[in-house]
């Protein structure tokens, strides 16, 4: 489901054409835990139209700092390397679906 961030630095994964939503989450973090499910079924809804990676703000704290992750989980969408959306908390898969397709239109 997720692409190898060590094969690829972050800024590389996040330039491609193909948009990349971004899942900042921690282990502690009992709201993260709801959210792979979700992204599985949204990866299956959006299929290769969408790249899935998730980021450790443990272990990625420069990167949760770059883009003002101030609450987990927090949802990036990317695109060319640039921020189409952001946004904390746990959001149901179809509703997702709807605003990153809603935001990739705005931005074609």
């Amino acid at each position: 489901m997720s692409t190898d961030i060590k094969t690829k630095s972050f800024s590389e994964v996040i330039k491609g054409e193909t948009p990349v939503l971004v899942d900042f989450y921690a282990d502690w973090c009992a709201p993260c835990r709801m959210m792979p499910p979700i992204l599985k079924e949204l990866k299956q809804r959006m299929g290769d139209d969408l790249n899935i990676i998730k980021i450790d703000t443990e272990k990625n704290p420069d990167v949760a700092i770059r883009y003002q992750v101030r609450g987990i989980p927090n949802l990036i969408l990317f695109k060319n390397g640039q921020v189409l959306w952001q946004q904390a908390g746990v959001v149901p898969a179809a509703q997702l679906e709807s605003v990153i397709r809603q935001k990739l239109s705005e931005h074609e």
